[in-house]
């Protein structure tokens, strides 16, 4: 598992979030509306760092660290496949590293086919591929 490009963020107010990533931090992408149903933006790469979350939160706030939340929190780890059959194996590894299985692999409305799996964490990633998928020569999926 090496493609690990999107992360995707559950957002209340699409116009001010949409505003702050791409206004504020500059993070580059080709939407133009302030209020879209979905944005992606381009980044140079993303990596998957595993840390203890007891020492995340006294790194975030050591006098007032956040509370150490359970549950689904509206944010998503994305898997990019490059076909269906690479979704189920995805899916069968995990299954066989021990994650819980959300979602079997199936087809969905945008044409695509998906899966969900939470890791032991509780962390969600969904395993997705779609017909007009591209891969750059470094595996990052291209908009």
């Amino acid at each position: 598992m090496n493609r690990m490009n999107i992360i995707c963020l559950g957002v209340k107010d699409m116009e001010k979030s949409i505003k702050f990533y791409r206004d504020g931090l500059g993070f580059k992408t080709d939407e133009i509306s302030n209020n879209p149903e979905i944005v992606f933006f381009n980044t140079s790469g993303t990596k998957l760092e595993l840390y203890p979350v007891e020492l995340l939160v006294n790194d975030i706030n050591k006098n007032n660290p956040p509370e150490i939340a359970t549950g689904f929190r509206g944010i998503t780890l994305a898997y990019n496949a490059k076909s269906k059959e690479e979704v189920c194996e995805v899916i069968e590894l995990a299954r066989m590293a021990g994650a819980k299985i959300e979602k079997e692999p199936q087809d969905v409305f945008w044409g695509g086919y998906h899966a969900y799996f939470s890791d032991p964490d509780g962390y969600y990633w969904e395993v997705a591929w779609g017909p007009n998928f591209n891969f750059d020569k470094n595996d990052m999926l291209e908009f």
